[in-house]
């Protein structure tokens, strides 16, 4: 299936679109009832269970606490389809810190939907620690 037509695909551009524009209400319709977000995957203080944002108030209290407080502009570099429901994406993440500074956060994300093109999972694989290093030399 060509990039163009493909669900994840559809998904993952609409994602970077109401992130950068900070649409909550439309970022969360992209998703399904019990979807699951992993951002960064693995254990850290944003998810210190590792298990991920399980549902919608949890991803609603992601969105909360990481992207709405964000001024983002988020960069696809590279897309992998990967069969109908899934896309892996290369992309960078730059936060406007304001006064000139930002941080940049290069991931590797994964976005799975069903059917009916709504995520049912996402997980961006990210480098927590380089991340507060980042933001330390901010301070």
């Amino acid at each position: 299936m060509e990039e163009a037509q493909h669900l994840a695909v559809a998904a993952n551009k609409k994602s970077i679109e109401y992130a950068m524009a900070g649409d909550k209400e439309a970022w969360l319709a992209l998703y399904a009832d019990d979807a699951v977000v992993c951002d960064p995957v693995g254990v850290s203080p944003m998810d210190p269970s590792g298990k991920g944002h399980r549902g919608k108030a949890a991803i609603e209290a992601f969105w909360d606490t990481v992207i709405g407080p964000a001024t983002l502009e988020i960069t696809p570099h590279k897309r992998w389809l990967s069969g109908e429901h899934t896309c892996c994406v290369h992309q960078v993440a730059r936060n406007d810190m304001g006064d000139g500074k930002f941080t940049e956060c290069d991931m590797l994300a994964v976005y799975t939907v069903n059917e009916e093109g709504l995520l049912t999972a996402m997980s961006a694989h990210w480098d927590f620690d380089d991340m507060m290093a980042q933001l330390s030399r901010l301070a």
